[in-house]
């Protein structure tokens, strides 16, 4: 199933690329409006997830490194044996592959993933994970891969799919 290591590729320029272009582009932390409901607005992530250790000193850039690169490999070998029949389970793991590819490709050469997706609802603050301004933490296209291959991931397994289940 390495046929579908382009996917992790792609996933991986398109985050790369949409990262440099927020970069070029915006101004660090001014939102530019998009919709009511979503900015542009440029971050700098020294943790994980919802900036989970980001204010410790330094040393959790490496343990996000080298996290991400023991999953990377273990994605990598598991795409490899999977069966050609297991299509979604391929797709998804392509996804989550790139995506991790993406954000450690960020710690490594800066120290910090860039996250610019802005979405936010003054209405919904408190709920769903928004903030007290209503906003969801920011994020980028790798988050988006990971996120889209981990839903596909539960689809699978689950069986929700023709066929199955």
């Amino acid at each position: 199933m390495t046929r579908w290591l382009w996917l992790s590729a792609l996933v991986c320029a398109l985050d790369q690329g949409t990262k440099w272009l927020a970069e070029d582009l915006l101004t660090y932390h001014h939102p530019v409006r998009v919709l009511s409901f979503f900015d542009l607005t440029l971050a700098y992530n020294r943790g994980a997830a919802w900036s989970f250790l980001g204010d410790q000193g330094g040393w959790q850039r490496w343990l996000f490194v080298g996290l991400a690169g023991v999953v990377s490999l273990m994605l990598a070998v598991w795409l490899t044996r999977l069966d050609r029949r297991d299509r979604m389970m391929a797709v998804s793991m392509a996804l989550i592959l790139g995506g991790a590819l993406g954000n450690l490709v960020d710690r490594l050469i800066r120290g910090y993933v860039i996250d610019f997706l802005d979405f936010h609802h003054l209405g919904l603050a408190g709920w769903l994970g928004f903030d007290a301004a209503g906003h969801w933490p920011a994020f980028n296209v790798a988050d988006s891969a990971i996120t889209l291959g981990a839903v596909l991931l539960l689809v699978d397994a689950m069986g929700w799919r023709r066929g199955r289940g």
